[in-house]
């Protein structure tokens, strides 16, 4: 029988692992007896063709001193958009991720569901645009191709340009 964590006051998780990613773990770390939505983000690899070539999966890698710094801004930003947002849980993959395979799982509890689903949808553009992971899309031609995010606040051509301080999304 599951029993909601001792969580009296907010709680951030990042993971980095190189092994399957565990929903039901992520929704655990944020579960709340005070906390009447958990919204839920999982990404997986796509089957995708690229210029005749097939996806066949992902290959992730991560500056792992800097990880864990950004997501701390990253969780404050959120804290500071949507005070209401309790828990704060991130897993990410890395190395080979297969088409089909989850490469990133989030979950965000919070009293009640729009601040949960604002703040998961802000958390994964904002986790593409700072957080230093990288992926390489690798196809059955055995050839390879590191990708660079539209979100990443260090490639200077955003077409999705990531959220600015002023943005606030409570509709």
């Amino acid at each position: 029988m599951f029993s909601f964590p001792e969580m009296s006051k907010p709680r951030d998780v990042f993971k980095l692992s190189r092994d399957w990613l565990s929903i039901q773990e992520v929704v655990d770390a944020v579960s709340s007896p005070s906390c009447g939505a958990i919204s839920v983000f999982i990404g997986t690899t796509r089957e995708d063709v690229v210029e005749d070539r097939k996806v066949i999966g992902l290959e992730y890698e991560a500056y792992d001193s800097m990880v864990q710094s950004e997501f701390t801004k990253l969780c404050a930003d959120i804290r500071e958009r949507w005070p209401a947002v309790s828990h704060i849980c991130v897993h990410h993959r890395l190395g080979w991720v297969k088409v089909g395979e989850a490469s990133v799982a989030m979950a965000i509890s919070s009293p009640h569901r729009e601040d949960a689903q604002q703040a998961v949808h802000f958390c994964i553009r904002q986790l593409k645009a700072a957080v230093p992971i990288w992926k390489k899309e690798v196809y059955d031609t055995q050839e390879s191709i590191w990708k660079e995010n539209a979100e990443c606040l260090w490639a200077g051509h955003n077409e999705q340009r990531p959220i600015t301080s002023s943005e606030n999304h409570k509709d």
